[in-house]
């Protein structure tokens, strides 16, 4: 075989596998989705004024944070999935939704009075928020940790916890149409206990499920 022949095989067969791991993580992400949002639909439901509240700015953002925090986790994880591949680029794009976030809570403090931050920041969610996004979650992380299994991540912690902050951005994301509490301040805390619960759960669990 000529060498040009071998290097167009070679490319096309990667080619061919980066499809696939696509492909696996997105239909397993799919399948954990729809098992979430049947539970959001049973045990919490959106807000009763959602049409409302869709008109708002900070409604709004809160979508923008958690799917894009899904977003670059999966970008992230598909990089991990193939041993060498590199992952600076993706890895630095993830820091894009706490980014947006930390911009939202410096506006945030500007346009509310000192006075209003404690009780924006508490809202009236918080154990709601801290109970729902990871059981939320956990149907997404089985997903995502199933999906990782197909790949071959050398870095199994890492993995893991990406798996997590994935499942996290997602099971947010359904948990924000039911959640009245739409301060920037109120998301960076509790929305972000609630994703760190997952990430630390993924972690722990990535070396047990993701060894190869």
């Amino acid at each position: 075989m000529r060498t040009d022949h071998l290097v167009n095989a070679l490319a096309a067969d990667q080619a061919t596998r980066l499809a696939s791991l696509e492909r696996t993580l997105a239909l397993a992400l799919l399948v954990g989705l729809a098992v979430a949002a049947a539970m959001f639909a049973l045990l919490l439901g959106p807000r009763d004024d959602i049409a409302a509240a869709a008109e708002t700015p900070r409604f709004l953002l809160k979508f923008v944070e958690t799917l894009l925090l899904a977003a670059t986790a999966g970008m992230l994880a598909l990089r991990l999935m193939r041993p060498g591949a590199p992952v600076t680029a993706a890895t630095v794009a993830l820091a894009a939704a706490p980014v947006l976030l930390v911009l939202a809570v410096l506006v945030e403090l500007m346009l509310v009075p000192s006075s209003g931050w404690a009780a924006r920041l508490i809202g009236t969610n918080s154990r709601i928020c801290l109970t729902f996004i990871p059981l939320l979650g956990l149907p997404l992380l089985i997903a995502a940790l199933y999906a990782l299994r197909h790949g071959a991540p050398t870095r199994p912690v890492l993995a893991g916890a990406v798996a997590g902050l994935l499942a996290g951005g997602l099971a947010a994301t359904l948990y924000a149409a039911n959640c009245t509490d739409d301060s920037p301040l109120f998301v960076a805390t509790w929305y972000s206990l609630a994703i760190a619960l997952l990430t630390a759960v993924g972690a722990l669990i990535g070396p047990r499920v993701l060894r190869w």
